[in-house]
């Protein structure tokens, strides 16, 4: 099918070659792949990299002008090719990023202002336009209390697009992403790895950004930089006293006296046993020990009487 090399511009036959440019300029930014992701973008950025390589060069438009595109592609007539004319048979090289960069002078046509004139105003409208980065990819890290107590060395493979020698085309790679936990990391960290997302022609490529998700623990609960301990005792316990052992994650076995009457909101805190500090790794937070007591369901009238007794004995020493 024949193209219309100047309708494709949006431009009359009477069009001069800073009317072309102009043209070229604002529709190649309009319909690059990298700022227009609707359909039929890409094709319509191929047709005006064609359109353009031919009506801005004069003995092509030439040719094209009299002959139309079955002249310009398959060869004039031999009486016409006298005078410089365009006498080869023309084929576009098929690549509209070459065709843009040229234009544009450069690798990074993106990178400084250019003046766009708006399609539905007789104005024309000045606006930045830059090279801009796809979105963060996010991906969760999922880590125990004993990597984030320890610290740890993670590896991730991830599998992205890389642009290969020729710039134009790429290709799948996978690529090994290391992560050192520092001790102390809380949840929701954030550890960011620069531009390693996928790659492309005049884009940047997105930040890979892994977040810090905690792993329940059997044992403890992490408060900030302190964890607590649960201990379930029986109501003998509170009331006479009895001690506690705890095994941390650094491998000590603790134990630990408690000789007051506990109640449900008693704790018992042991500062420099919890969590290292990630500001100051050589810091710890505390332990902390609550205590859930195993109430009796039910007592005897001669448990009753014991232990009102009991009580009333240790009041009147008291």
């Amino acid at each position: 099918m024949n193209r219309d090399y100047y309708e494709t511009l949006e431009i009359n036959r009477n069009a001069t070659d800073a009317d072309i440019k102009k043209a070229y300029r604002r529709l190649a930014l309009k319909f690059h792949p990298c700022k227009n992701s609707e359909a039929g973008s890409s094709d319509r950025f191929f047709q005006l990299g064609e359109a353009y390589d031919v009506l801005s060069d004069p003995r092509k438009k030439a040719t094209y002008d009299k002959f139309g595109e079955e002249g310009l592609k398959g060869g004039i007539p031999v009486e016409f090719t006298g005078g410089g004319a365009w006498s080869s048979k023309y084929t576009y090289h098929g690549n509209p990023d070459k065709t843009f960069r040229q234009f544009f002078g450069g690798d990074n046509p993106f990178a400084d202002f250019y003046t766009i004139e708006s399609a539905l105003q007789f104005s024309s409208l000045v606006v930045g336009i830059e090279k801009t980065q796809d979105s963060p990819i996010e991906r969760d890290l999922p880590l125990s209390l004993d990597d984030l107590f320890h610290g740890c060395i993670k590896k991730i493979k991830i599998s992205r697009r890389v642009m290969n020698e020729d710039e134009q085309t790429s290709s799948i790679k996978d690529k090994i992403l290391t992560i050192e936990v520092k001790p102390g990391w809380t949840e929701g960290t954030r550890i960011v790895f620069t531009k390693e997302g996928d790659q492309g022609p005049n884009c940047i490529p997105a930040d890979i950004v892994f977040i810090v998700r905690e792993k329940p623990h059997h044992v403890f609960t992490r408060q900030l930089n302190d964890l607590v301990f649960k201990a379930k005792i029986s109501l003998e316990m509170a009331l006479t006293g009895f001690s506690v052992d705890v095994e941390t994650l650094d491998g000590k076995l603790l134990t630990i006296p408690i000789n007051d009457i506990v109640h449900q909101s008693y704790k018992k805190v042991l500062s420099g046993e919890g969590m290292p500090l990630p500001q100051d790794p050589t810091q710890r937070g505390s332990l902390i020990l609550t205590f859930d007591i195993d109430f009796p369901k039910k007592l005897s009238a001669e448990s009753k009487q014991l232990i009102k007794q009991a009580l009333n004995l240790k009041y009147l020493q008291y």
